[in-house]
């Protein structure tokens, strides 16, 4: 099985802790995103992977083998590095097959991979260049084509596309995903641009401070975030996160009220918990300029145009919450009214900062269980 398997693993350098007891499993033949802050220790756990670095305590697992004391040329991976690693002195088709040619792979293999690669990654008619005459979308690819012509079990990517502009990036993207759906490997890759991770993954593994914040699909970190750091980080603009309580079904914030429903009021009798924090996403958050039922008041501090709609900042009891809006109708100082769409809030444990679940009616098309 082309799988990857963490358990109870630890890396420290000295005193510090980059990686703290992490469990997780990657499937066989999935896109799996480590996604997270800098220094959240995500390209640690790339490289441990990869052999680049020791492992402190604890076992890794690599088609079902204990590989911590395997050295990296024995695990059958190919890497893909955030500044290419290209050798500066040999030209495409050398960069491409070196590695080849060092494994002793017969000559009419090698053209086969090579021009399935060459072909594939649009770099015919560059094969006799070399880095320094190549754009950053070109060496990128090369970098690509390099580790595609080894046909390993798995392939590993450290943040690849972040040094690409934003037209280049969804290009890069989509001969990703081309690449895996033709070979099938075990895909690890890292990266801090939640886009990326959104487009390209199965599942993501959410890092934070070292730790494993939420392993999940894609759909299911962005409709139903395990916890108050989740709903935060992904997301643009963020996840607002008031404070609240909890009075007769109602959310209480401030001095207003927002009516839960039944399925709400029965999630919320069920738990345990005592102090509750409450999240909304600002594409959830109706907006009006006169009250209706069940809206909060507040009054708007600036609105931001973000192209296609406007980002309303809103004080609402002390807080500062984010609508948005298609149409730049809103004025700083002006009273409105907001309406939270009862199926995407989000109620977490204050002491945890976990959520508390979510109904079992929300399991529908886009919140999966």
């Amino acid at each position: 099985m082309k799988e990857i398997r963490f358990e109870n693993v630890w890396k420290s350098y000295g005193k510090t802790q980059v990686v703290k007891g992490l469990d997780l499993t990657i499937k066989e033949g999935e896109r799996l995103i480590l996604l997270g802050p800098s220094g959240c220790g995500k390209s640690t756990t790339l490289r441990m992977i990869a052999g680049l670095e020791d492992i402190t305590s604890g076992d890794l697992y690599m088609n079902d083998r204990r590989v911590n004391d395997i050295p990296s040329g024995k695990r059958d991976v190919a890497m893909v590095f955030q500044n290419y690693a290209l050798y500066p002195h040999m030209n495409v088709v050398d960069n491409i097959t070196y590695g080849l040619k060092v494994q002793k792979v017969q000559k009419d293999e090698i053209i086969t991979r090579l021009n399935t690669v060459l072909e594939m990654l649009q770099l015919k008619g560059y094969e006799d260049r070399f880095p320094k005459d190549l754009s950053g979308g070109q060496r990128q690819r090369v970098a690509l084509a390099r580790a595609v012509v080894k046909k390993c079990d798995f392939f590993l990517l450290d943040e690849p596309l972040s040094n690409l502009d934003a037209q280049l990036r969804v290009l890069a993207r989509k001969e990703l995903v081309k690449i895996h759906e033709m070979y099938k490997q075990t895909i690890v890759y890292v990266t801090h641009d939640q886009i990326e991770a959104m487009t390209v993954g199965d599942r993501i593994a959410l890092m934070n401070q070292g730790q494993l914040q939420m392993l999940d699909t894609p759909e299911n970190v962005y409709h139903r975030p395990a916890n108050i750091f989740t709903a935060k980080f992904i997301g643009s603009p963020p996840t607002n996160i008031v404070d609240m309580a909890y009075q007769n079904g109602n959310v209480v914030i401030g001095e207003q009220i927002f009516q839960l429903t039944p399925m709400w009021i029965n999630q919320m009798n069920q738990s345990s918990v005592d102090k509750f924090v409450f999240g909304i996403r600002p594409e959830h958050l109706e907006i009006y300029k006169a009250p209706l039922e069940n809206t909060l008041k507040g009054n708007v501090k600036y609105v931001e145009n973000q192209g296609s709609n406007y980002a309303i900042y809103v004080e609402l009891e002390g807080n500062e919450v984010i609508a948005m809006s298609e149409k730049n109708k809103w004025y700083p100082s002006e009273e409105v009214y907001l309406r939270p769409i009862v199926d995407h809030i989000h109620i977490f444990d204050k002491e945890t900062t976990n959520s508390i679940g979510y109904p079992k009616e929300l399991n529908h098309s886009l919140l999966l269980p």
